[in-house]
Parts: C-alpha cells; sequence; structure tokens
C-alpha cells in the first residue's frame, strides 16, 4: 500500500470572481484538511448550474500508471515563461505546492522516483469511472452535466491496436463520454474511423477537417460515406466532414460545443490513412462559425473542445471573438490553472488543458444568472488509484478485453507485412503482454523535448537490429514511466510503440540530410508562432550527439553534430546507415518497432535479468540557463 496523507491533496482552481471571468490561483487545503473519509477528498459540490468534465490524451491507458511529467518543456518567444513551460522547482513555486506532496508529485518530475513509490500510480479507465460519477452526482445529476474528450484516446496500447481502437469507443460508452474531438484516432483507416464512430454513443466533432474537392466527387468516397450512415460527410456544401459544433441543453441552459482536431495531422502522422480530409486551424472560419452559432442559438456559452496543443489555443484565443472557454490537449500539459485571455471582444476566455494519460479531470462550473454567464470556476483533479475505488463494469470489462485471443484476423500495421508475427496466434491478450522481458535497471520515462531513456533504449534495439551508425525515433508524447527494478513487460514496452505505422527501415543517408532532419524537427517544436508548429518533441537520436540552441531561426539552431562512439563530427556529403520507424511517407518493410524491442531487452539483459542503459544521447543544450522550462537536466548547459 502507497503512503498517502488525506491532509496532503492541494488542489488548485482557476477560479472566476462572479461578472469579473479573472481566473486565479485557489489551495483548497482548509477545506480538505479534516476530510473523512479519504474518498472526500473528491467532494467537489458544483458552484453554479452547469458542470463540464474534461478528458484528454488518455492514450488508450485503461489501467493506472506512472508517467513522469517533462523536466525539460522550454517556451520560446511570448511563451517563454509562461504556463505550460514551466517545469519542476519553478512549477512547484509558481503553483504554491509543498515539496514532495501529493500535488507536487502528479504535476512535476521532482524526485519523481520516489514519490511514486510513496503516491502510487494514476489514471486508471476504472478510477476515472468512479471519479466521473462522483463529480456527476455532485452537481445533481447527470443531465447537469457535459462530459468530453479531447482526443488521443484510441492510440497508445496493445489492445487498441489490436482491436482498431475499438476497446477505447466502448470504454469512451462506460465512461459517458457525450463529445469528442481527435488527432491519432485518424490514424487508423478512413473506414475504421468511421466504423468506429458508428458504435460510439456521443458526437464526434470537428470545423476544421474538411472533404478535398476531388473526393467530393468520388464514387468510391460517397459509398464509403453511405456505408457508415453519412458519417465522414455531415455537410456537402461546406465541405465538413463531421459535425462541427454541438447544442447541449443542459440543465435548462444553452452550450455550445464546438470540436477542433488537431490541425496539423496530415502533416505529422500518415497522411495515407486519411486521403480523403484536409486538416488545418481555420480561424477565420471559427469566428465566423462563433458569430453564426451565437446569432442562430443564442446559447449562454461557446466552449472549443480543441486539440491544438496549449500554445496554439493560447493564440487562438486572442483572435476569436465569441469563445468563453477552451478545453484543450494534445501537448499534454498537466496544468491545475486556467489562462486567462483577453479576446478581441474584449471578454475573457479561459484556456485549459488536462493533462495526459488519465492522470487527471478537468472541471469547470459555469453560474449562469437570468440566461447570462456571470462566472466559471475551473478545477484539475488528479486521479490517484490508491483514493479511488474502481468502478467494477469497468474493471469487468478490462478484464474481458485481456480474455480476447489474438488471431490472424489482427492486422498489426498497415499491411500484414512479411514479418507478421505469427507466434502470438491463439494466445490471450493478458498473455502476450504479461510476458516479462527484463528487470528496468534505470527510470524510463519519454516525456521531455529531448532524449527519454525510453526512447534511448528504442534506438540501441535500432542500431543492434540493422548494425546502423545512427537511429531516428519521433519525438512522441505518449508512453507511460517505468520505475527501477521494476519488470518490463511486453504490455510496457507497447505504451512505447503501439501504433499503426510501426514498420522500421535502415537507409544510406547523407549526412547533410540527417542535419537537415533535425534542423526541421527543431524548427517545428521552436517556431516562435505556435500556428507554425507541427506538434511532438525532438526527434531522438541513437550513436549522435549535437549542439542545439532552441531561441536561434531556421537553420541556426543545431551544430556540432558528432557521431557518438568516435566523436567524429558529421561529414556532409558522407552516406551513413541510418534506422527508424514511424515514417509519414511510404512505409518500408522493416519488422515492427516492438518485435526489435521485444528481442533486443531479452537478448542483452545481463544474468540477473536486469537492462541498463550504458549512454544516452542528451544533446547539449545552448542560451537556456535561465529558461524555466528546464530543471535537472541530465545532459550538458552552455
Amino acid at each position: 500500500m502507497t503512503d498517502l496523507s488525506r491532509r496532503s491533496l492541494f488542489k488548485v482552481i482557476g477560479l472566476t470572481a462572479t461578472g469579473t471571468l479573472a481566473a486565479k490561483l485557489l489551495p483548497l487545503s482548509d477545506r480538505l484538511a479534516h476530510a473523512e473519509p479519504l474518498e472526500d477528498l473528491y467532494n467537489l459540490p458544483m458552484q453554479g448550474q452547469v458542470r463540464l468534465l474534461h478528458t484528454t490524451d488518455m492514450h488508450a491507458q485503461l489501467s493506472p500508471v506512472y508517467f513522469r511529467e517533462p523536466n525539460v518543456n522550454l517556451g520560446v518567444g511570448l511563451a517563454e515563461g509562461q504556463l505550460p513551460h514551466i517545469v519542476g522547482e519553478k512549477l512547484i513555486d509558481k503553483l504554491q505546492l509543498k515539496p514532495d506532496s501529493l500535488e507536487a508529485y502528479a504535476y512535476t518530475s521532482v524526485n519523481f522516483e520516489k514519490n511514486a513509490r510513496k503516491y502510487g500510480k494514476m489514471g486508471g479507465a476504472a478510477q476515472i469511472k468512479t471519479l466521473l460519477d462522483r463529480l456527476r452526482d455532485q452537481a445533481g445529476g447527470k443531465e447537469n452535466t457535459l462530459t468530453m474528450d479531447g482526443g488521443d484516446l484510441w492510440q497508445g496500447s496493445a489492445t487498441a491496436l489490436w482491436t482498431r481502437g475499438r476497446d477505447m469507443v466502448e470504454v469512451s460508452n462506460l465512461l459517458g463520454i457525450e463529445v469528442m474531438t481527435g488527432h491519432w484516432e485518424f490514424t487508423y483507416t478512413e473506414s475504421e474511423l468511421l466504423s468506429n464512430l458508428m458504435a460510439f454513443d456521443g458526437e464526434f466533432l470537428s470545423q476544421n477537417v474538411r472533404v478535398k474537392e476531388d473526393s467530393l466527387f468520388d464514387d468510391a468516397y460517397f459509398e464509403m460515406v453511405e456505408k457508415y450512415n453519412g458519417l465522414g460527410l455531415f455537410d456537402e456544401d461546406n465541405g465538413y466532414a463531421f459535425k462541427p459544433y454541438s447544442i447541449r441543453e443542459i440543465n435548462g441552459h444553452k452550450i455550445a460545443v464546438i470540436g477542433q482536431c488537431f490541425p496539423r495531422t496530415a502533416n505529422a502522422n500518415a497522411p495515407g490513412f486519411i486521403p480523403d480530409w484536409s486538416f488545418g486551424i481555420r480561424e477565420e472560419d471559427l469566428n465566423q462559425l462563433i458569430a453564426k452559432i451565437r446569432t442562430d442559438h443564442a446559447p449562454v456559452a461557446v466552449v472549443l473542445l480543441s486539440h491544438n496543443g496549449m500554445d496554439v489555443d493560447i493564440k487562438l484565443a486572442a483572435r476569436v471573438s465569441g469563445l468563453d472557454a477552451i478545453f484543450g490537449g494534445h501537448t499534454h500539459d498537466g496544468i491545475p490553472k486556467a489562462i486567462n485571455v483577453t479576446t478581441p471582444d474584449k471578454k475573457i476566455c479561459l484556456v485549459t488543458n488536462a493533462g495526459s494519460n488519465g492522470k487527471f479531470v478537468g472541471v469547470m462550473d459555469f453560474d449562469i444568472k437570468d440566461g447570462q454567464l456571470k462566472g466559471m470556476q475551473y478545477q484539475m483533479l488528479p486521479v490517484f488509484e490508491d483514493l479511488l475505488p474502481a468502478d467494477k463494469k469497468v474493471s469487468s470489462y478490462v478484464q474481458q478485453l485481456r480474455d480476447r485471443v489474438y488471431d490472424e484476423k489482427i492486422i498489426e500495421s498497415r499491411s500484414k507485412n512479411t514479418f507478421f508475427n505469427s507466434s502470438r496466434v491463439g494466445k490471450s491478450y493478458n498473455v502476450i503482454l504479461s510476458e516479462k522481458l527484463a528487470i528496468a535497471g534505470d527510470l524510463l520515462y519519454r516525456r521531455g523535448n529531448f532524449m527519454g531513456t525510453w526512447d534511448q533504449l528504442i534506438c540501441d534495439a535500432l542500431q543492434a537490429e540493422y548494425s546502423s551508425e545512427i537511429a531516428l525515433s519521433p519525438g512522441f508524447r505518449w508512453g507511460t514511466t517505468l520505475l527501477p527494478g521494476d519488470w518490463i513487460t511486453m504490455d510496457d514496452l507497447m505504451t512505447q510503440c503501439a501504433m499503426t505505422y510501426g514498420e522500421t527501415y535502415a537507409n544510406a543517408m547523407k549526412g547533410k540530410n540527417i542535419a537537415m532532419i533535425l534542423e526541421q524537427v527543431a524548427d517545428n517544436l521552436f517556431e516562435p508562432d505556435p500556428y507554425l508548429q507541427s506538434g511532438g518533441d525532438m526527434v531522438r537520436v541513437g550513436g549522435l550527439n549535437y549542439t542545439i540552441e532552441p531561441d536561434k531561426p531556421l537553420g541556426q539552431r543545431v551544430s556540432n553534430i558528432r557521431l557518438g562512439k568516435t566523436g567524429e563530427p558529421l561529414k556532409l556529403d558522407k552516406d551513413y546507415l541510418v534506422s527508424g520507424w514511424a515514417v509519414v511517407g511510404p512505409h518500408p518493410d522493416g519488422r515492427l518497432i516492438w518485435d526489435i524491442v521485444r528481442d533486443y531487452i531479452v537478448n542483452n539483459k545481463d544474468s540477473k535479468n536486469v537492462i541498463s542503459l550504458s549512454n544516452v544521447n542528451h544533446p547539449v543544450i545552448a542560451g537556456v540557463k535561465q529558461n524555466p522550462g528546464i530543471e535537472s537536466y541530465l545532459g550538458k548547459l552552455i
């Protein structure tokens, strides 16, 4: 049993005073100091008439997990020194948290291993269900609430991959999710996505996904749409693939919810899955849509359910009139403080983000008087396994899911290529995923702008598989954490790799092209204009060291690129053998990444079954020593 003090949960509210809509921090320690029993820590009576509940970026994590928040989340330009780009001790100070407390563990990476062992795992679908039901009851019933999910719900686990996301659709229905938008949902085929939406009890919203003009004249596309009862072509005249907004009457009050999918899905992910749809921020379209909603429906409030990322949402809120709140996702920012943004019509829009991996549930209460929105209260509740009993119905579903049998009809990637692993056929998911591979000799984590230890393990496995000089691995933000001394199971490994384009490659690549990749990805991450950022963190590298200066312009950020083993400078005109995976273009035909990493772990553990990293290719970071977005960096700062 982990050591959880009922007095240690310090909640932070973005509270809006009636009539001012100005968010501020408000500690609840006094109210909770004498909470009895332990579950009363989640006692949150509604302060208003309407309650909106928000989850996002769950990444198919059905069971409680460890997830280490980033120790590096650098802000550049106007975002430097602003939330969410404050980490570690500086974030503890900013939020006035007690060091090594329950809340400091939830929101930061400070002393993560020690606090993880003390406070335990977070999230879990069964725990989330219990909390959602409790928050609905405290609002006077489900009819006074709306439950929303911001996307990245269907991807990130083996079971989601093997069921093509359907397991998470079924879980969504059990959780009572009524509205969602998406991102990684689009990395299944269009027909798989539409089939899943047919099974979803709620509404999928997106004002920024359009049907391409050519597809509007394609009989095959219309046949697919017809098969799924019109899903995929909501409005032919305006080109909307999906319903752009929903008017919900909650406790007698009209609330408008607009959906915003990740605007760079077709660039950041494999576009071959979505040949008929285009994406974008579509700021002007959003402005016009909000004005139309206000005129046609006269809602009390208009909110955006977004998967833009927090920096994009902050900019968007400052450029779009008529929004009251943004419930954001994509960047996995666990920030319990709503950000006040002044809109062009001189009102306040609250911008929020509810973290990732099921760690948090966002709660916003609307105070409505005489048909007018007078105030908003926002709070983000950490979901602790040991503080919330598991819902029996959801737990039963998860167990039944794990009991399913893997068979040859399951397609693990875009095609059942020659490396399809038939050894899994006939085994239950649970047997496959419970396989113990090795004991972790290091804290294995991913999240952060630069190298994570899980990523290093993946790069090492790629180099060993292909005898390559260099390995490249995407800077994905998803992927859970494992503590030193714990067994690495196949389940743990799949949380780092489970995706529909997991094939690998090894190709000869010029040094100048390697340097260009580093520069381009750095620009995607550190471009000062959020609208031009493409999402994700810096590409992970094996066998390569470099220096990066995030504040420099494109073409000047990356320097001193050297081979890891010899220290030899990268020669621009020389060919190097480079291995990698998760290609967004034409997919390669190399073994699937999870099989490669599994074999590497099993074959490289020591006599005590421990696998440890001998090196992590942390880049040298220049010019950021005073940036509050970096803390306890294990590499070199200059």
